[in-house]
């Protein structure tokens, strides 16, 4: 198999599983090593990754961004659950016939990627989990009114209203947040489709269904066996920072890199240093 060496360059391609849904994906970087697998963000496609962050882990290592079920160009209907999440998962990695993946999960992505790691451990090799938290964590039970109000409740939300949850309201931070804006949109040919409402809609229910409190789901933590790299910004608005530090507590093989100044964006903001990070703690 040969597969391209950056995102530009990897053409979106699909996949029929074996239950007959149609997977969207672009997979390139460096054949041979165990896939690393993405996790997208709520109301995120395949390609609203910044493309500084996973060409700069793909450097070394085979990268996989995907559109889970019923999001953006992978047909079907968006579970509104997280469970739901982890099985389409799952189900494409095997349409893939991959054995074994990372993860990084980010976000929503990181909901998704603890419950795949604790439901398949065999199939999941390392974690990295950014701007996340656990189920059932205090502080997890809703997002602050603003942050519903511009990434929620709005249907079309614009630059101005991403940097405004994604990165601090400092001159550093919101220059870095537009940097990576600008880079996330060079890609306009043969673009990944738009995120419907209908997804936005089942993505919400799932997240305030994880943040239910709930202490024997926040035990299970301790019982993910991979080595597991958190990363997160120092004041996340969306989810709070605290939920890494308790991530971090409870993973027993668990690392924790806190970024200055950042928000729920800190993995673009500081897009080099991640990718360095990352592909350091991957290649262990």
């Amino acid at each position: 198999m040969t597969i391209a060496t950056s995102s530009a360059l990897a053409p979106l391609e699909h996949v029929t599983a074996a239950s007959g849904e149609t997977y969207a994906y672009r997979r390139f970087g460096v054949q041979g090593a165990v896939p690393v697998l993405f996790l997208q963000h709520f109301r995120g496609s395949i390609d609203n990754w910044d493309p500084a962050l996973v060409d700069g882990i793909a450097g070394s290592h085979d990268v996989i961004l995907f559109d889970s079920l019923g999001v953006a160009g992978s047909s079907g209907v968006t579970p509104s659950t997280v469970e739901g999440m982890v099985a389409s998962a799952a189900e494409f990695v095997r349409a893939l016939g991959v054995s074994q993946v990372d993860l990084f999960g980010f976000s929503l992505g990181g909901f998704v990627a603890q419950a795949l790691a604790l439901a398949e451990p065999t199939l999941v090799r390392r974690l990295v989990l950014a701007s996340t938290g656990p189920k059932g964590a205090p502080g997890m039970e809703r997002w602050a009114p603003d942050v519903v109000e511009r990434l929620v409740a709005n249907d079309s939300p614009g630059a101005g209203d991403i940097l405004y949850v994604f990165n601090a309201p400092t001159e550093t931070s919101q220059a870095a947040g537009g940097a990576s804006l600008g880079r996330i949109f060079t890609r306009q040919d043969g673009r990944d489709a738009e995120v419907s409402l209908a997804t936005r809609d089942a993505q919400y229910q799932a997240i305030l269904a994880w943040g239910v409190q709930d202490w024997s789901a926040v035990k299970q933590l301790t019982q993910l066996t991979q080595p597991t790299l958190v990363l997160q910004g120092d004041n996340d608005i969306m989810i709070p920072t605290q939920a890494s530090h308790t991530l971090a507590g409870l993973i027993p093989n668990a690392e924790l890199v806190i970024y200055p100044d950042a928000s729920h964006g800190a993995i673009f903001q500081f897009v080099d240093e991640v990718a360095s990070k990352v592909t350091e703690f991957l290649g262990r």
